[in-house]
């Protein structure tokens, strides 16, 4: 069994208890909690949101055109009479897809390009981060848009464009993580021991680098959904008539006087997840820092 090395004083301590320590101290944070707690409610809300609302997201009704919230329809209707709550549940699971799977995108890439340069040094290292560095130097919306127009206007197609953007750097933190930690005596005693390189970078230092890789998903899980939102707002985004928060907001831009509440409240909902995912972030980091490991 890997053993994490503390980085402050005291005995080596088994994962179990790490990971048990950190969840007593993730408790402790209300923020945290409470951002947790938003997003899987978000999320179970989306799932079941057929359950929820009686309209389709997708369903006009033009005698029902930008009505004001009101018993029927909750948060209102917009230009075609659709209603604003239905797409708003439905644009949820637009948004936390392309969170969840761009991050999955960025882990198959960035961690194992990381892993490979951190343990291996030398030219090995040297010429996977100068391509770290040339990918670093492009704008990362410029990229994303660049990369859409090449692969096409899918929603997977946006989930891959985000994601071949957004792994450079996890991909920097994984090679920091391993180059600290290959160091420690654990690793010594797993090569004393016959261990080879990639047995060792899978089985010891990974597993001892998740604190900080957890951290990152987290954080980059909201820049995906903003990032999604900016293009589809902009019209490059996810196709109609699949709803997206995005979209909604440049629906509801050219009539925002007379509608206000077609932009503010898929805008909030924006705020509140990104908001969520930055005090849960903040919460695992504290929880996951080697320093209040006693």
């Amino acid at each position: 069994m890997a053993i994490v090395t503390n980085t402050t004083t005291g005995p080596e301590r088994p994962h179990h208890t790490l990971w048990g320590d950190a969840w007593v101290r993730l408790r402790r944070n209300k923020l945290a909690m409470a951002g947790g707690i938003f997003i899987i409610i978000l999320a179970l809300a989306a799932i079941f949101a057929p359950l929820i609302t009686p309209y389709d997201f997708a369903h006009q009704d033009y005698t029902a055109i930008l009505q004001n919230p009101n018993a029927k329809h909750w948060l209102g209707t917009d230009g075609l009479g659709r209603d604003v709550f239905a797409r708003l549940l439905y644009g949820a699971r637009t948004s936390l897809a392309v969170g969840i799977f761009t991050q999955l995108i960025v882990i198959c890439i960035g961690l194992p390009i990381g892993a490979i340069a951190g343990y291996s040094g030398g030219k090995v290292d040297n010429a996977l981060m100068r391509f770290v560095d040339v990918m670093y130097g492009f704008p990362d919306l410029l990229l994303v848009i660049l990369l859409k127009a090449v692969l096409g206007s899918g929603i997977y197609q946006l989930f891959l464009a985000i994601g071949l953007v957004a792994w450079v750097n996890i991909s920097r933190l994984v090679r920091g993580q391993i180059m600290s930690l290959k160091s420690r005596d654990f690793v010594s005693a797993a090569r004393a021991m016959g261990g080879m390189g990639r047995y060792i970078t899978w089985r010891h230092l990974l597993p001892n680098a998740l604190g900080p890789i957890i951290v990152s998903i987290t954080f980059n899980i909201p820049r995906a959904i903003f990032t999604e939102a900016a293009l589809s707002y902009i019209g490059i985004g996810v196709r109609p008539p699949t709803p997206s928060w995005g979209a909604m907001i440049h629906d509801g831009y050219d009539v925002i006087f007379a509608s206000w509440y077609q932009v503010f409240f898929p805008a909030i909902a924006i705020a509140l997840v990104m908001m969520a995912f930055t005090f849960l972030g903040d919460g695992l980091r504290d929880a996951l820092d080697p320093k209040l490991r006693h």
